[in-house]
C-alpha cells in the first residue's frame, strides 16, 4: 500500500470515528433535553403520548382534589387562555397553593392528562419560575408584582 493510499485511509477511518461520535453524544443530549410548554403551546403541538417535557402556569382556583389516601393529587394548570389537568402521585411540595405558579415535569397520557412525576412551586411570594412568566407574558395576561 503506497503512503497516499495510508493516509486516504487514516483520514476516512477518523471520520467515520468522528462521526460515529458526534452521534453518540447528539442521541445522548435528544434523550436528556425536556422541552418547556404552556397549556396554549400544548394544546396547539401535538405532543406524542409518554414524551417527557415541562408544562408550567397558575394552579386553577379551586381544582385541587386530593384522594382518599392522600397520595393523589387531581389540579388544573391554566395560562388564563387555556387549561390542562394533571395528576400527581406523591407528596405536593408546602408552598403549592390555588393561584400559585407551578412547573410539573411528566407527559401526556392517552386520555389527554398530564400526568406528572414531579412538580416544583415558587418558592416566596414574588417569585414566578421564568418559563411559566414567558409563557403569561405571550398569552397576554402577564401581571406585575406590587
Amino acid at each position: 500500500m503506497t503512503p497516499k493510499r495510508k493516509r486516504l485511509w487514516l483520514v476516512v477511518g477518523s471520520l467515520a470515528v468522528l462521526g460515529f461520535a458526534a452521534t453518540l453524544v447528539l442521541t445522548a443530549l435528544n434523550d436528556n433535553i425536556v422541552f418547556f410548554y404552556s397549556p396554549t403551546q400544548m394544546a396547539e403541538k401535538k405532543i406524542p403520548p409518554d414524551r417527557r417535557f415541562r408544562m408550567g402556569g397558575l394552579v386553577e382556583a379551586g381544582s385541587v382534589k386530593k384522594s382518599a389516601d392522600g397520595q393523589e393529587t387531581r389540579f388544573r394548570v391554566t395560562d388564563t387562555n387555556k387549561t390542562v389537568e394533571v395528576v400527581y402521585r406523591g407528596l405536593l411540595p408546602d408552598l403549592f397553593r390555588e393561584g400559585q405558579g407551578v412547573v410539573a415535569e411528566g407527559s401526556l397520557g392517552a386520555d389527554g392528562v398530564f400526568v406528572a412525576r414531579e412538580v416544583l412551586a415558587k418558592h416566596d411570594e414574588n417569585y414566578m419560575p421564568p418559563e411559566v412568566a414567558k409563557a403569561l407574558k405571550e398569552a397576554g395576561r402577564w401581571k406585575e408584582s406590587k
